[in-house]
Parts: structure tokens; C-alpha cells; sequence
């Protein structure tokens, strides 16, 4: 199973994430904890290009786009689809829908553009996705409360608008496949709310 967590800054993930591995642990199973962007030695590289606020020239939209998509295609061939090959459970820090809403959404890039490069490189989606939504002051505030903010978590609280938003698009469209939990509940009931969706 490919399971992928997305949402705006600082609603949770990075904890669902954990006790949804040690859960998966505790009960024998096999299970990968990754993510996006990042994952390999090489991905992780452009993860840094990507996050880092201390570049000499602004980078691009469509860098951004191509970056996310470089690490992704490399994180694809070798982390995710191993995995999955051999029967393990995939945990997800993020995929292709934080593309969608950061890029698309956010960044107002064509869907085209989008679409021709999840067609060509993605060739797996999550079984199911977590989107944990949370209104964005909130987000923001437990963001700032981890230290220094990277490239992304610097953007004006209108940005992250438009990103909710396109986590919304999504999930409604693909209301089997991305549930959303409400991040604004204690841990465990967001836990408890994400097993839910398992059993």
C-alpha cells in the first residue's frame, strides 16, 4: 500500500506519519517512511536547492516545477516502486498532489504543464492520501514555533490560501482516494480518524 500525507505548513503531518509507522510496526508489517521532496541521497540534494532561502537569483516557477518533478522521478525508481515491489506499506510525506496545490494552485502554473509531467514520470499513485487541513494562521503559528522557516514556510499567509484550496479541488474530485482529517483535533483522534479510513 502507497499511503501520501499532504497538507499546508505545520498541521501535522510529520506526527500522523510517525504513529501511523509505528502502528504499521507494532502489527509486522513492512513499512518505508519517506519524503517528498527528498527521499534518496541525490533527492535530498534538490530538496536543499529547493528549501534553501539563500540563493543568489530568484528561482523560477517553472524551476520550482522541474525540481520537484527531478527529485520525484528519482525518488520513484529508487525508493517507492522497490518498495511496493516487494509487498512493503509506503508512507509518504508529501507526493504529486503538493505539485497540484503548491504549483498550480499557489504558483498559478499550467495544469498542462502538470499533466504532461505526472504522465510521464508518475508512475504510481497513492492508494489513498491524508490531506490534514487546518486553517492556515494556525498552521503557520505551530510552523514558526519549529525555528527557522525554509523557502516555502516564508510565503505570505494568501499563497497558503490558494494552496488549501487546491487540496480542496482534489479531494473533491478523488473523494475515495484523498480524505481529509481536521488537523485542528488533538493527535490522537487525527491518529484514530486516519485508521478509520485503514480498517
Amino acid at each position: 500500500m502507497f499511503i501520501s500525507f499532504e497538507g499546508t505548513e505545520g498541521v501535522g503531518k510529520t506526527t500522523l506519519i510517525q504513529k501511523l509507522y509505528d502502528h504499521f510496526q507494532f502489527a509486522g508489517k513492512d513499512v518505508v517512511l519517506t519524503r517528498e521532496p527528498g527521499g534518496t541521497p541525490l533527492a535530498e540534494q534538490i530538496r536543499s536547492l529547493l528549501l534553501s532561502v539563500n540563493h543568489d537569483e530568484k528561482m523560477s516557477h517553472d524551476t520550482e516545477l522541474l525540481l520537484m518533478y527531478a527529485a520525484r522521478a528519482q525518488h520513484l525508481e529508487r525508493v517507492i516502486l522497490p518498495a511496493l515491489a516487494e509487498g512493503k506499506i509506503v508512507l509518504c510525506d508529501r507526493f504529486s498532489d503538493s505539485s497540484f496545490a503548491y504549483q498550480c494552485a499557489g504558483r498559478g502554473l499550467s495544469r498542462d504543464k502538470l499533466q504532461l509531467l505526472n504522465i510521464n514520470f508518475v508512475a504510481k499513485m497513492p492508494d489513498i492520501t491524508f490531506w490534514l487541513d487546518a486553517p492556515i494562521e494556525l498552521g503557520m503559528t505551530r510552523a514558526r514555533e519549529r525555528g527557522a522557516l525554509d523557502r516555502f514556510e516564508q510565503e505570505k499567509v494568501s499563497f497558503f490560501e490558494k494552496v488549501r484550496t487546491g487540496f480542496e479541488e482534489i479531494h473533491q474530485n478523488e473523494p475515495e482516494r484523498m480524505k481529509r482529517l481536521d488537523a485542528t483535533q488533538v493527535p490522537e483522534q487525527v491518529f484514530k480518524e486516519a485508521l478509520s479510513y485503514l480498517n
